[in-house]
């Protein structure tokens, strides 16, 4: 089984995706964490000193060899779906799940967050808007199924993709209950 997350930046593609994996029993991979070992250094200093088609070229290098060798769960950059090459080897090889996000909860999330390169501008908020607008066509073209991600836990929003995942027969409810866990 091949599951790949997409979304926006801060709609918790790494979270969802590390509990995701751990219920199915299977291996997790961001993405961005497998660019950042093979660069040795953060994106976001990358992405500044390359450029952002430099940062692309990679990206698309590193989404084709995951998609092709690994099974598991798979987090993958906001940005990923940008190129056509990207939402073909996401939407082929793997089941995509899009977490959508709206940009007034990202914002809201990531409102602090000084890691994320696209959002280091004078106006983070019309920022995201923007990306939503250009991206979540891309996004619900990659994906086979749309989750709004709102403000549910992890848990709760991982629960509704084993949910929708055994009703479309890709998960066995047997192997892998979908019920919502109470908090520990």
């Amino acid at each position: 089984m091949r599951l790949a997350l997409v979304g926006l930046p801060g709609s918790g593609k790494s979270s969802v995706g590390r509990v995701l994996a751990r219920k199915l029993g299977v291996s997790f991979t961001d993405s961005d964490t497998v660019i950042e070992q093979r660069i040795g250094e953060p994106i976001r200093s990358y992405f500044e000193r390359e450029g952002e088609g430099r940062f692309r070229d990679l990206e698309q290098q590193v989404i084709g060899e995951l998609c092709a060798s690994r099974l598991g769960v798979l987090a993958t950059g906001g940005g990923a779906v940008l190129r056509e090459v990207n939402r073909r080897v996401l939407h082929e090889d793997c089941t995509v799940l899009y977490l959508r996000s709206s940009p007034e909860e990202l914002h809201r999330r990531l409102r602090h967050d000084t890691q994320r390169p696209l959002l280091q501008v004078k106006d983070p908020r019309a920022r995201l808007q923007q990306l939503y607008r250009e991206r979540d066509p891309l996004y619900r073209e990659t994906a086979h199924f749309v989750v709004e991600t709102g403000r549910p836990t992890v848990q709760t929003l991982v629960g509704m993709i084993l949910m929708q995942l055994e009703l479309a027969g890709i998960v066995d409810a047997n192997r892998v209950p979908s019920a919502v866990e109470p908090p520990r």
